[in-house]
């Protein structure tokens, strides 16, 4: 027993000295930490590939054996590929970190920025071949014998005269040399001045758009087709101009392209519909502004999708309003320049500006016939604009839907209503199927049905396009198909469908655990996962594990073979343990478990044949490293190994922690706790909210300079608790809820000896800025709070505009996050309740609040009322205005300089630690840009 006893007491001091060597993390580690970037698996399973790339700094590509053997480590290497013969791997080199960095600093222009290089790498032999100064490479859909990439031109040191008499033919500038290589025998064909091109399916053809200088024959430029193995260039198109949406049909006979060869200085610049296949001599104009079928003042849209339907008798393509032409007579200096905001107005004039760029680009779809004539038949329109095809696009009637009439609604409601249309491709005509459905529709994959959930029915709804016949799916059944913790003034949205069975038999549609298979013709319909998703709080998803390739490869639609075996995900509700399980609906029993663990599992790729699949597996504590598995589970094996640093400092762990609030509804959150925790010590603690955030709780958060987020693991290992409670609302009062969950959670926890109950902290961002700001009118038990783009005026901010997008924020407030459920007339003392402006007199706590003047989300005056406010009630505030930055900081600078913000601010009031220079003295606009403030104050 005494032995027992002192070796208790070795095994302890041997770990705390482990853990006394270990350092907690500073603001250094930042650059140097890592994450697995584009795993791939090759078709025949017998190659893995991933880039491992570090926040800031140069990447290194590895391809290995499934066993982790490294074939190749390419530095620099990025975005690879293997070709679908899994002979080849193809990836971008980019220039190092520090010769971009330097180039930058001298301010070097674009072209003269280092490029990037190409790496066609030999899976046979293990050889690499290697070219500089690549815009781009293509590999054909169906093929792996020829790869082409377009290699950009050397910049010129052109001395002042040259720079004054440069050519002012831009597309003749940016062409480059295009490589069209082949792989096996690495025989290059080399064509100048391109500056696009594309493949075939199965690379018979490379087609390519060739730009010439002014001073150059016309006749030169255009559209060349080159016969691969012919070798013959033959050009299809000729003049100077625009050549875009060039489309090659599945067989690769026929081409189509939207070309406009107007003069350079030409108002007007009208795009036409060109065809071509072999028996022509040239491409053919076969839609243009005066063709049979074309609106009046429409045209070929540039901007429009091109695409054939799989069995090449129908060309999709998009026209257009032909847009009016500025007065160019007119002097602009004369002119008032005025947005005109009108109350009938579709959208607000902010939403039409924001999308302006969008709108003028916007195309609508039409269908030609090329081998029968060339009468052009519009399928969408101004009032049916969205139109939606199959895969094959071979069946007769498209999709659309269409809120046109409906969308001044949409600034109150969020959602709008919509009608349903199919539309002939045949002759163009229209049926309406359904009207004012609060929903998203989807064409299944041939064709057969249209399926929609109704959110005001909750009802999935079933169109039989032959019959006409509607079906609901989901009646008299137990349980809903929308989310079931929906708790804002909206509509519950659908889970989702996973897909179709072939020939369109069966539907298959997730409920919040299961998934349920539903025949859209009969009666039939069955849960594929037994119902053990429910019976166990798992959710159970369809992952499509193995990538398209070839021909289906751009297909939207999933099939699911139900006749066989397949795999799902799952995540547990209970113990946020992931894992995945394998179901076969044949024998109608419960899923089979694989694997279930405290992990979150990414990344999933398979090999066609399936045996052999790669995923990221990560939890708090282990980096997200790239496994393989040959056994379905049982066995695997670690690829990659990035992190090895983390060893070094004081780390942390996460557990899942539960409580009853004080209204009795059971509440759970995450307790993160360093690495080196003791009970016998006390540690100030930092509470981070939005929404929900415990089915994290297996989710690995690196050091890294965050947009807005609390720093962490930053925190936890430089001896902080941080606590992460989930948040459910009572409809009109969010902010009481806020205090439900949160303040009692935090209340639950102080009661342990090792929380310092007098040194709690709080930090949100947007809308857990809000809640930050709440709090602290309605209690003092916070040291300290950190608010990030909060909304502490509800009044204000309700009729206000999110820039970002141009929407009206009153949908906002009453149906969606702020969640009042009344718009601000009816719901007048709601407002206000939940507005902190009209509590800030009750403010004990400090506060920092961020509020960046380009926020396109939350208006950052919003900020600066709190700041204000607090100002003259002579509280202590603080306000951060990152100059020109977005709702969540995006320069790396910014998020770096407010990691050491935030921490100095909570080590000052949390754990006693000297005042830095600009929260004790704050920084002097004569000092912006020279002093930081970094400095503590002694």
């Amino acid at each position: 027993m005494v032995y027992r006893v002192y070796l208790t007491i070795i095994l302890n001091f041997i770990c705390l000295c482990s853990f006394a060597q270990k350092r907690p993390l500073d603001h250094s580690v930042y650059d140097s930490w890592q994450s697995i970037k584009s795993p791939k698996v090759s078709l025949d399973g017998q190659y893995v590939l991933y880039s491992v790339t570090p926040q800031e700094g140069d990447a290194h590509l590895f391809i290995t054996t499934p066993s982790g053997e490294v074939i190749l480590n390419v530095p620099r290497g990025e975005n690879g590929v293997f070709t679908n013969n899994s002979q080849y791997a193809v990836a971008a080199i980019k220039p190092s970190f520090a010769e971009t960095r330097q180039a930058k600093i001298k301010k070097k222009k674009e072209k003269e920025m280092p490029k990037d290089s190409l790496a066609i790498i030999s899976l046979l032999d293990k050889s690499i071949y290697k070219t500089g100064n690549v815009k781009s490479f293509k590999l054909a859909d169906e093929s792996s014998e020829y790869i082409a990439y377009l290699e950009e031109k050397e910049a010129l040191k052109a001395d002042s005269a040259e720079k004054d008499n440069k050519s002012k033919d831009k597309k003749a500038d940016e062409a480059g040399i295009l490589h069209l290589r082949n792989m096996v025998t690495g025989q290059e064909e080399i064509f100048e001045q391109v500056t696009d091109y594309f493949f075939d399916n199965i690379a018979n053809f490379l087609v390519f758009v060739r730009s010439e200088k002014k001073e150059a024959p016309v006749n030169n430029a255009g559209l060349f087709l080159y016969e691969i193995k012919e070798k013959k260039l033959k050009q299809i198109s000729k003049g100077r101009g625009t050549y875009r949406q060039i489309t090659f049909d599945q067989s690769g006979t026929q081409l189509a392209f939207a070309a406009e060869k107007s003069p350079e200085k030409a108002l007007q610049k009208p795009y036409s519909l060109y065809y071509y296949t072999s028996e022509r001599d040239t491409a053919n104009v076969i839609a243009s502004i005066n063709s049979a079928g074309m609106p009046t003042n429409w045209n070929v849209s540039g901007d429009g999708n091109l695409r054939f339907s799989n069995n090449g008798e129908k060309l999709f393509f998009g026209i257009a309003p032909i847009p009016r032409v500025k007065d160019t007579t007119i002097v602009d200096f004369e002119v008032a320049n005025v947005d005109i905001w009108n109350w009938k107005d579709d959208y607000l004039q902010p939403q039409q500006l924001v999308n302006l760029k969008k709108d003028l680009a916007k195309s609508y779809l039409s269908v030609i016939y090329p081998k029968r004539n060339n009468i052009v038949i519009p399928l969408a329109s101004l009032d049916i604009p969205d139109i939606d095809l199959t895969d094959d696009a071979d069946n007769i009637y498209a999709f659309g839907s269409t809120n046109a009439g409906k969308r001044i609604a949409a600034q109150w409601e969020g959602n709008t209503k919509q009608d349903f249309y199919l539309i002939s491709t045949v002759d163009g005509s229209k049926v309406k199927i359904a009207s004012d459905i609060y929903g998203q529709a989807h064409l299944s994959p041939l064709g057969k049905y249209v399926v929609w959930y109704d959110m005001a029915t909750q009802q999935w709804n079933a169109y039989d396009v032959g019959t006409r016949f509607l079906k609901i799916l989901n009646t008299d059944l137990p349980v809903s198909f929308a989310d079931e913790d929906n708790d804002s003034p909206t509509f519950a949205r659908p889970y989702g469908i996973a897909g179709w069975t072939a020939e369109d038999k069966e539907v298959l549609i997730y409920d919040k655990y299961d998934i349920w298979s539903f025949d859209p013709q009969g009666d039939d319909r069955r849960l594929l996962t037994n119902g053990a998703g429910r019976s166990t709080k798992t959710t159970f998803r369809y992952e499509d594990i193995v990538p398209k390739t070839g021909a289906r490869k751009h297909d939207k639609s999933i099939i699911i073979n139900t006749k066989e075996a397949f795999l799902v995900s799952a995540f547990n509700h209970i113990n946020k343990n992931g894992g995945w399980f394998e179901t076969n609906p044949r024998n109608k029993r419960d899923p089979k478990e694989l694997i279930m663990a405290p992990y979150t599992y990414k990344n999933i790729l398979a090999a066609t044949d399936k045996k052999l699949i790669i995923y990221t597996k990560e939890n708090y504590e282990e980096s997200p490293d790239l496994y393989a598995t040959a056994s379905l589970f049982k066995n695997e094996t670690k690829l990659s190994a990035i992190n090895l640093q983390q060893k070094q400092y004081n780390w942390g762990t996460a557990e899942l922690v539960k409580w009853t609030t004080p209204g009795g509804h059971e509440a759970t959150g995450i307790l993160y706790k360093p690495e080196d925790f003791s009970e016998a010590k006390k540690y100030p603690m930092i509470t981070y909210f939005y929404e929900k955030l415990s089915d994290g709780l297996h989710t690995y958060i690196p050091p890294a300079p965050t947009p807005s987020r609390l720093n962490i693991s930053y925190f936890v290992s430089n001896g902080y608790l941080v606590f992460a409670p989930d948040i459910s609302y009572e409809i009109g009062h969010p902010g009481k809820s806020a205090e439900e969950y949160i303040n009692s959670g935090v209340k639950e926890l102080a009661k342990f000896s090792w929380v310092d109950e007098k040194h709690l902290g709080i930090q949100g961002q947007s809308w857990g800025g809000y809640q930050v700001a709440h709090l602290i009118t309605r209690t003092d038990m916070y040291a300290a709070a950190w608010a990030g783009a909060p909304v502490v005026n509800m009044t204000s901010a309700y009729g206000g505009i999110r820039w970002s997008t141009g929407l009206n924020r009153q949908f906002q407030y009453e149906k969606t996050q702020s969640r009042i459920g009344k718009d601000l007339w009816e719901g007048y003392d709601l407002y206000i309740e939940n507005s902190p402006l009209f509590h800030l007199k009750a403010v004990k706590t400090p506060v920092v609040i961020m509020a960046n003047d380009n926020d396109g989300a939350v208006p950052w005056y919003q900020g600066i009322e709190m700041f204000t406010a607090l100002r003259r009630l002579n509280k202590p505030v603080w306000l951060l205005n990152y100059n020109g930055e977005e709702h969540n900081l995006v320069k790396r600078q910014n998020r770096k300089d407010i990691q050491i913000r935030e921490q100095q601010f909570f080590d000052h009031f949390l754990k006693g630690k000297p005042a830095p220079v600009w929260l004790e003295k704050g920084i002097p606009a004569t000092l912006k840009g020279i002093d930081w403030g970094f400095d503590l104050v002694d």
